[in-house]
């Protein structure tokens, strides 16, 4: 069965409380995950990107590659 994500960025609101509006009806039951933002959300993605280039850096793929 395919889900489909949401993604929601809020503000905290004094005694830790968090509100926000979903598409679903009254009565839908719904998982959420809740992860602190460490500020600049693609700093993650950048370091990932970074951190995999040498993947593509090998013999293997680069025969394989040359004679596709």
């Amino acid at each position: 069965m395919a889900r489909t994500a949401l993604k929601y960025e809020l503000e905290v609101k004094e005694n830790g409380r968090v509100e926000l509006q979903v598409p679903y009806p009254p009565g839908a039951h719904v998982t959420i995950f809740v992860i602190e933002d460490s500020g600049n959300s693609h700093s993650d993605l950048i370091s990932a990107a970074e951190s995999s280039l040498s993947f593509w850096d090998n013999a293997y793929d680069d025969e394989d590659w040359n004679h596709a």
